[in-house]
């Protein structure tokens, strides 16, 4: 009898369709509220998006997954409430950055998982009270960091490259550590969740540089390692990203759902082509854009696209950035910006990544050290990528006037291990309130040496001293100003958004022994 080995994962929802995501242990006949797909094979393990259909609107239908006919999920002896779909408005998103698996066996040193502390207050609620989506905003995984058991794994299936995770099976033992906790499973089967990837998804400084690929390049293992890396992130996560229109005419899940056999090759040479592109001529687009009714979430591939080469560094190629400008576009009340990569950081930190990235331009030894600096530092957010910053407050600042405007923007935003929010100011006067809130992380909290330096990052005087520097090398002046409305925050955390019609409120919750804490509260 076939067994589920993960899922089932609720990933697209609209107001009559939604996908579910499961992994089996062999091919079978998989079927969720009425509605069947046959697994296709990754090597020897098998997945499976089944597309439900004719669903009513504003309503709320119990599923349970069914593989060759014989129910599966949800278990009789489960704690939880029976998983269930809803087709309801959003009115409350979650959103958040780096979780890193807990490890079995071993003390968690990260702190409390603020998703498993949301999970578990969720089971005494009321589904009404539930939130309506999550969105995952990269490092759902850790390849770069191991836990001891992943590692122990990882030597007895081979002495090398230690601790290295290479093939698509070892990047699939990494998922199934961490998403076969039982609170987060739970979540994720009743919560439709949208996620992006970021650097430890695949490496540390994926994509920092073209000096940082030129040294993995140079590894034997880097190929097989990179081409792994996106097969398994087009299975685990890609996928359930897109509607069921977009599957309908994606070419390769078509080419994926007919071939009838083992599909590792075709995804891992896709995988190579799409590293490829990050020299540009990009076809592969990992972006996408998600309407939950009157709200538009528009989620930015901030890795894989970046143009390394060339007379500018860019964070997003011209031809993505123009799909980017198209899509945010629209009839909406709220535009929701989904960057892996903080667009507004702390000032210091802003002007110092700006410099950095025209320090390591320069020939010779100035340029080696500014990018080692870059490197050590993870100097490779927005702002060093000083063109695709300004092009972006640009776009916004666009986006935000006229009678059309919604009534906020709001970047969301992880990666940088401490929590904020943020509201930008144009030159002129706009008709839609901009933020930037950061979310990170989930579960990761880092050691607490590293909270002056980035409180210091917020320091006026040194944003002045940065700021006098940036314009002595000629760095363009910042096209927007901002402020800081709360933060920084630090602990694993979640944040929420809170949607009423043209109101929104955000709120984060950091997790104790206790469960979950209210940090902050800002009606924007």
């Amino acid at each position: 009898m076939a067994q589920l080995v993960l899922g089932p994962v609720l990933r697209h929802v609209d107001s009559t369709s939604a996908t579910v995501w499961v992994e089996t242990d062999v091919a079978c006949e998989v079927a969720v509220a009425g509605h069947r797909a046959e697994t296709f094979q990754v090597g020897e393990q098998h997945f499976a998006l089944v597309v439900v259909e004719g669903l009513a609107p504003g309503a709320t239908t119990p599923y349970d997954v069914r593989l060759d006919g014989e129910v599966v999920w949800p278990r009789p002896d489960s704690p939880f409430p029976a998983p269930r779909i809803r087709t309801t408005p959003v009115r409350r998103l979650l959103f958040g950055s780096c979780r890193a698996a807990k490890g079995e066996g071993t003390p968690d040193k990260l702190g409390p998982d603020a998703l498993d502390a949301y999970a578990l207050r969720m089971v005494d609620e009321s589904p009404e009270q539930w939130p309506e989506a999550l969105v995952l905003l990269g490092d759902q995984v850790y390849a770069d960091e191991p836990t001891p058991r992943i590692k122990q794994w990882l030597a007895e299936r081979r002495p090398e490259p230690a601790g290295e995770v290479v093939s698509f099976r070892e990047y699939a033992e990494l998922y199934h550590e961490s998403w076969a906790d039982p609170e987060i499973r739970w979540l994720m089967s009743v919560v439709p969740t949208s996620m992006i990837f970021d650097d430890h998804d695949v490496r540390d400084d994926w994509n920092t540089s073209r000096p940082w690929r030129e040294q993995m390049a140079a590894k034997r293992w880097w190929p097989e390692r990179i081409r792994a890396g996106l097969a398994s992130y087009w299975v685990y996560q890609h996928l359930g990203n897109l509607s069921p229109d977009e599957l309908a005419n994606d070419e390769l899940y078509a080419k994926v759902r007919s071939t009838g056999g083992d599909v590792q090759a075709l995804l891992e040479d896709f995988g190579e082509q799409a590293d490829r592109e990050v020299d540009g001529g990009k076809s592969t687009r990992w972006s996408y854009r998600r309407d939950f009714g009157r709200v538009r979430l528009l989620v930015i591939d901030t890795r894989s696209g970046r143009i390394l080469d060339g007379p500018q560094r860019l964070m997003v190629g011209d031809a993505e950035f123009d799909w980017i400008e198209a899509n945010a576009e629209g009839d909406f009340d709220h535009l929701l910006i989904g960057s892996s990569l903080p667009w507004l950081m702390p000032h210091g930190l802003s002007h110092f990544q700006s410099l950095n990235e025209r320090m390591a331009g320069l020939p010779g030894w100035r340029g080696r050290v500014g990018e080692k600096v870059r490197q050590v530092a993870d100097l490779e957010h927005w702002p060093a990528f000083r063109a695709s910053f300004e092009r972006l407050a640009r776009l916004l600042e666009r986006i935000s006037r006229g009678d059309d405007a919604p009534g906020t923007v709001c970047v969301l935003s992880g990666d940088v291990h401490h929590s904020y929010a943020a509201r930008a100011a144009f030159a002129g006067s706009v008709d839609a309130k901009v933020y930037q809130l950061v979310c990170s992380p989930v579960h990761n909290d880092p050691p607490w040496v590293f909270r002056p330096a980035f409180r210091l990052s917020w320091s006026k005087p040194i944003a002045r001293v940065l700021r006098r520097w940036a314009d002595r090398r000629g760095i363009s002046p910042d096209p927007v100003s901002w402020h800081k409305l709360s933060g920084p925050h630090f602990g694993n955390s979640v944040g929420v958004l809170e949607i009423d019609g043209r109101a929104i409120r955000f709120r984060l919750e950091t997790a104790t022994g206790e469960g979950l804490s209210e940090v902050t509260s800002l009606a924007l």
